[in-house]
């Protein structure tokens, strides 16, 4: 098969191009930057994806299934900037569906969220709950989903959304997530900032799981909408327990006032994803020490 991965060059997108090659797929790449690893025999196309040109040049090519992961993440910067993330979330996933449409490519497969949902406190969130978020960001990303379910109705295509929890793991050493900070504390002798108690849980994944999942869904005969996660919830203080051990390292931290309006958990149903084939194959200590790892190398 000849896949398209948008956001290709990305964190989770490396990954996903890697075992697309492993399997024996070809892979064209659609980024706003090149693949940073040159290993890859693939072909590529930098631009924009809210530009037509930039989607029809990636069509060229003879795509029979796209993983749509390029997106604006920040929801911090969806609320200040509402507009382009509707360009970027919402614009250009229709522009990819319509070409996919119209190219008569059957697999789309889009990285969404959980935000989706909004805050219900500590309940397990799952795929029948209904969706009310609270962002711009969740919005597009709902958005998103609804225009992935009408193309997958109207014009006999298998749409999936994977709503996706922390994704932590190999190669996130420029990212900014609680895990990479961590891990740049246990390297630099600093401390993390712990909002309120940190007593607040979420669900964390590792990254090589979440591109399997993303890759089987390709395979999917029928359209859906899954949650992806570990399964396992825990708190930012255990997280820091688990993190010590991994790195050997006593990482200090520092308590700051708790943040307006954050979740208390984020606490996760796997068992469509489970039904679906999906087994997470690391656990969080394990995928922890892999990370650790692979900061050191860097």
């Amino acid at each position: 098969m000849r896949i398209l991965v948008t956001g290709g060059a990305g964190f989770i997108g490396q990954h996903v191009v890697a075992q697309l090659l492993s399997r024996g797929d070809d892979v064209v790449i659609a980024d706003l930057e090149k693949s940073p690893n040159r290993d890859f025999i693939i072909d590529e196309v930098v631009g924009d994806l809210r530009d037509p040109d930039v989607v029809n040049e990636a069509f060229s090519y003879g795509i029979d299934g796209v993983i749509h992961l390029a997106a604006m993440t920040s929801v911090i910067k969806s609320i200040e900037n509402p507009q382009g993330v509707y360009e970027t979330n919402v614009g250009a996933t229709h522009l990819l569906l319509e070409a996919a449409r119209q190219s008569g490519t059957r697999h789309f497969i889009m990285a969404s969220t959980n935000a989706v949902i909004g805050d219900v406190g500590t309940q397990v969130i799952h795929e029948a709950m209904p969706v009310r978020p609270l962002t711009p960001y969740g919005a597009t990303k709902a958005a998103g989903e609804m225009l992935l379910s009408a193309y997958g109705a109207s014009y006999d295509m298998v749409t999936v959304a994977f709503r996706l929890t922390n994704i932590y793991g190999l190669g996130m050493h420029v990212k900014d997530s609680i895990v990479a900070r961590l891990m740049r504390a246990a390297q630099t002798g600093g401390a993390l900032q712990v909002y309120g108690d940190g007593e607040q849980v979420r669900d964390y994944l590792f990254v090589t799981d979440v591109a399997r999942a993303f890759i089987s869904g390709l395979d999917y005969e029928t359209s859906d909408v899954v949650i992806l996660g570990s399964g396992h919830s825990v708190s930012v203080n255990e997280l820091h327990r688990l993190t010590c051990e991994a790195t050997g390292v006593d990482i200090g931290y520092e308590r700051v006032p708790a943040k307006s309006g954050e979740m208390p958990a984020v606490i996760v149903d796997i068992s469509r994803a489970a039904a679906r084939g999906f087994t997470p194959a690391y656990s969080l200590r394990d995928g922890l020490a892999a990370t650790w790892a692979d900061f050191q190398s860097h």
